[in-house]
Formats: C-alpha cells, sequence, structure tokens
C-alpha cells in the first residue's frame, strides 16, 4: 500500500495530478467569472431570509452582464456590503432613477423591513456597482457542504487528511 511513496517518479505524478486538478478548477471558476462577469459566479445562500424562494444552503448561479435591460424591481440580487466580504442574497423591492446611477433599495423575501440596516454607513442605497450579480438559476441544497465547513472547522481538516491521503495511497 505505502510502496508508491518509494517510488519517487510515482510521487511526483501523484503530485502533479492534484497540481492539474487544483489548476483546471481555479482556471474553470476564473473562466466562469469572466462570461459572467462577476467576481463570484456561484454563491451560497447562508442565511434564511430569502425563504420560501431560495433556501439555506442552495447554490446559486449569478449573471452580470445587463446588456440590454436594467436592474428592476422584483429582482433578486446579490451584493456585497462595502467592508464586509458577507454576499447577500435579496431582492429589489424599490427603484429611483434610471442608467448605472439608479438607487436600489433592496429587502429578504423573509424579513420584515429593507435592508438600510445592512448597508455601510452612511449609504442608504445600492447602485449597481455594489452588485456581484442577478440570480439567474439555483441548485437545492449543493452549497450545504460549504456551510458545514464554515460553522465547523475541524471538518476541513478531516476532509484535506482525507483527499492527501486517496492522493498518496492512489495506484495506478
Amino acid at each position: 500500500m505505502l510502496s508508491s511513496l518509494g517510488n519517487p517518479r510515482q510521487a511526483a505524478a501523484q503530485l502533479m495530478n492534484f497540481g492539474l486538478i487544483l489548476s483546471t478548477a481555479f482556471m474553470l471558476w476564473k473562466g466562469l467569472s469572466v462570461i459572467t462577469d462577476s467576481p463570484s459566479p456561484i454563491v451560497v445562500v447562508l442565511s434564511g431570509s430569502m425563504e420560501p424562494a431560495f433556501q439555506r444552503g442552495d447554490l446559486l448561479l449569478l449573471w452580470n452582464r445587463n446588456l440590454f435591460s436594467e436592474t428592476s424591481v422584483g429582482e433578486i440580487v446579490v451584493y456585497n456590503v462595502k467592508e464586509k466580504d458577507i454576499p447577500i442574497v435579496h431582492r429589489v423591492v424599490r427603484k429611483f432613477g434610471s442608467g448605472p446611477n439608479a438607487k436600489l433599495l433592496t429587502k429578504g423575501d423573509n424579513n420584515l423591513s429593507d435592508d438600510t440596516e445592512l448597508y455601510a454607513r452612511g449609504q442608504d442605497y445600492l447602485v449597481r456597482k455594489d452588485i456581484i450579480g442577478s440570480v439567474q438559476g439555483f441548485i437545492p441544497f449543493v452549497g450545504y457542504v460549504t456551510i458545514m465547513l464554515a460553522e465547523h472547522p475541524w471538518l476541513k481538516t478531516v476532509m484535506l487528511g482525507i483527499m492527501g491521503l486517496v492522493v498518496v495511497l492512489q495506484r495506478e
């Protein structure tokens, strides 16, 4: 079982395969980012604020290329609050003005009030550049793995250990 560790050529090949897998995943992510014009084309719903539309753990597919139409009232968008790195998934409930300087007010479907308390200090509305993307589709509960890893950091260590063992012990 551990005989493959004695062969440096086979160990190097396994490391190269692992590196190829990581670089391929990175290139796919960056390719999706360019195609969708979004820094994060896939987002996981972290809370229940958008129920019943989206449940916690749903994987959202985003699109940020509004070539033919502007962001409209009723559209579900993902945005980042300045100085916070947590994407928020909420619906546009009001729009003031038009064009790239239009002011947008958002609210979670399951929330009682709008998002003005979530925005950065001194910010009363969102503008188009605050939006990461508009939701175009979703896959239910697939993102729950991400939530579990964030809530239980020890799971990351276990998963990395298992992946490392699989790479080391794999036979060709």
